[in-house]
């Protein structure tokens, strides 16, 4: 497999940052740092789709099928640009942890304003561009008549807004490449504080329905980019004023990582768009099933998704101070934090299916695939955290066309060839199973490739160094 060309720069860490605080994971407990991180991370990540759940579940209260499809539909759309911003966000990571561990924090604070900017262009550029298509897309993903002009509207609303989004999650990233996990935490757990308590407001009691839960979430996310952006500028004073020469000497440095995480990211939601349009011809009650699931599994197993983010910073500091030994802890403790929290995410959602069907309204085939999401299919869950630990280890060391290989491969090996077979045999169900069957072998294959290559760095007589450091 080739390897990412990055040059070398040697450099010797030093204990200390500039402003004399101690790089916070080049030392202690691995498995306390990543419990605080993830603990913390996950509560963050549950706020941000506790607020989409939210919407879905006041939607829901107007016991309109149409409008919870429109959801599910408008949902394949904004997981594609949120993970874009999410790429932007790791790829902040992936630059300044290894500069806070070297200790050299004028350089993390010139490459924090870098990767915020770029984050803010990148989305903005995304946002224009799908702005004028998205009744397109929307047809093209299978929505028609009512549902799909109500997509079309939820989405008009909220996708301005999408740079504010991608801001609040590069400036939560940063917060986390310096340790300040708490603060982190409040970017996104504030967006949905706001969302949740507008939902009903707007919703309801002003009668915009699916109108109001939009702009629900647009204040929602000009909230989490002021709390982040003031975490960053204000309280660890990472900001400075952005440069043309700046960001020209800087772009290549984290676009190198950046271009190869969005890759990875945009793989998930391709994948998601394929079942989508496979469960189209199923009709709404499908599609229902389909959204409810989208916005239940991320809450479920939000401690999993945060994974990724929260061992991020832990493995890149390690990695900036050349301490490999505890870069390869961090790999194992994440492993069995993670199936720990599938087998409870597991345990709750195996007493919840009624409860779900109760909240959301469903009734008729929706139900039946509510029953195997929450039974059957949420233990498979342990495999794609593999897939995002081994993420985070390849974006950080600087390897990150491995996890572009693996997550593609994942979309489209693992993905379309079941789906087709078991939606043939099985229907809605099969289709249901089959999204998740991928994630079996990739994810056991990323792990290993992931040891693999910290054990080869490890061997080196002269380590890579993080570049710009």
């Amino acid at each position: 497999m080739a390897k990412l060309a990055v040059p070398h720069v040697a450099f010797a860490p030093r204990a200390r940052t500039l402003a004399g605080e101690q790089p916070r994971f080049v030392s202690g407990s691995i498995l306390r740092h990543i419990l605080v991180m993830t603990a913390t991370g996950a509560l963050g990540l549950m706020a941000l789709f506790i607020g989409d759940l939210a919407n879905l579940l006041f939607l829901g209260r107007l016991e309109d099928t149409e409008v919870l499809a429109a959801v599910g539909f408008a949902s394949s759309l904004l997981f594609f640009s949120i993970s874009i911003g999410i790429g932007m966000s790791i790829a902040a990571t992936a630059v300044v942890s290894p500069a806070i561990g070297a200790g050299q924090r004028e350089e993390a604070r010139r490459l924090a304003t870098s990767a915020l900017v770029m984050s803010a262009v990148v989305a903005s550029a995304m946002a224009l561009l799908l702005w004028p298509i998205l009744g397109d897309v929307l047809g093209w993903l299978g929505a028609s008549g009512r549902t799909r002009a109500l997509g079309t509207e939820y989405l008009r609303i909220i996708y301005p807004a999408f740079p504010l989004m991608a801001l609040g999650m590069t400036a939560s990233s940063i917060l986390r490449s310096v340790g300040d996990a708490r603060r982190a935490m409040f970017v996104t757990l504030s967006g949905a504080i706001l969302n949740v308590a507008l939902d009903p407001i707007f919703i309801f009691v002003l009668k915009l329905g699916l109108q109001g839960a939009a702009w629900a979430s647009v204040l929602s996310r000009v909230l989490t980019a002021a709390v982040g952006l003031y975490g960053v500028a204000v309280v660890h004073r990472l900001l400075q004023r952005p440069t043309f020469a700046d960001l020209r000497n800087d772009a290549g440095r984290i676009l190198a990582v950046g271009i190869p995480v969005v890759a990875t990211n945009l793989a998930t939601p391709t994948a998601n768009a394929f079942v989508t349009k496979a469960l189209a011809s199923y009709g709404d009650a499908a599609m229902a099933a389909w959204s409810v699931g989208g916005r239940v599994n991320p809450v479920a197993f939000g401690a999993v998704f945060a994974l990724t983010s929260s061992i991020g910073p832990i493995i890149g500091q390690n990695y900036g101070a050349q301490n490999f030994a505890r870069v390869r802890e961090t790999v194992t403790e994440a492993a069995k934090v993670n199936i720990a929290f599938t087998a409870v995410a597991w345990a709750a959602l195996a007493l919840s299916p009624q409860l779900i069907i109760r909240w959301f309204g469903l009734s008729g085939d929706s139900n039946e695939l509510i029953y195997l999401f929450c039974w059957w299919l949420a233990p498979m869950f342990a495999f794609l955290g593999f897939l995002f630990i081994a993420n985070a280890v390849f974006n950080t060391l600087r390897h990150p066309q491995y996890a572009t290989l693996l997550n593609w491969g994942r979309a489209t090996l693992g993905t379309i060839p079941f789906v087709m077979l078991m939606g043939h045999w099985f229907g809605a169900p099969g289709i249901f199973t089959a999204s998740m069957a991928g994630g079996v072998v990739f994810g056991a294959g990323a792990l290993w490739l992931s040891y693999r290559l910290i054990d080869r760095l490890a061997r080196n007589d002269r380590p890579q160094a993080p570049p710009g450091i």
